[in-house]
């Protein structure tokens, strides 16, 4: 079992950058691809990024180019550095942890933090 608990995010204005951090409980965290999605009020959640523990990275085209994301194994947690923000990129935002490899849909992922609002006002 993985237990999720995120932090950062909050209001920023376009153009603008934040730091989401997520820290992932139990021993097996190297073993889990980490990702994040986003859901935006009546959309449904969308892929934003995830990383292997081997260090491979996907991205949403969305996103591709103004987010990172990365990981520390030795502290159990997972980043995404999101720069150049837009409005469009307002949405609620989950880290997730998938035993698989390299997933992209939100069904793959096994492990979800609580989400937190990340606000980008025009």
């Amino acid at each position: 079992q993985v237990q999720l608990v995120e932090s950062g995010g909050g209001l920023v204005q376009a153009g603008g950058s934040l730091r989401r951090s997520c820290a992932g409980s139990g021993r097996t965290f190297t073993r889990y691809t980490m990702g994040w999605f986003r859901q935006a009020p009546g959309k449904e959640r969308e892929f934003v990024a995830a990383i292997w523990s081997g260090g491979i990275t996907d991205y949403a085209d969305s996103v591709k180019g103004r987010f990172t994301i990365s990981r520390d194994n030795t502290k159990n947690t997972v980043y995404v550095q999101m720069d150049s923000l837009k409005p469009a990129d307002t949405a609620v935002y989950y880290c997730a942890a998938s035993r698989k490899y390299r997933p992209t849909a939100s069904r793959d992922y096994d492990y979800w933090g609580q989400g937190t609002q990340v606000t980008v006002s025009s």
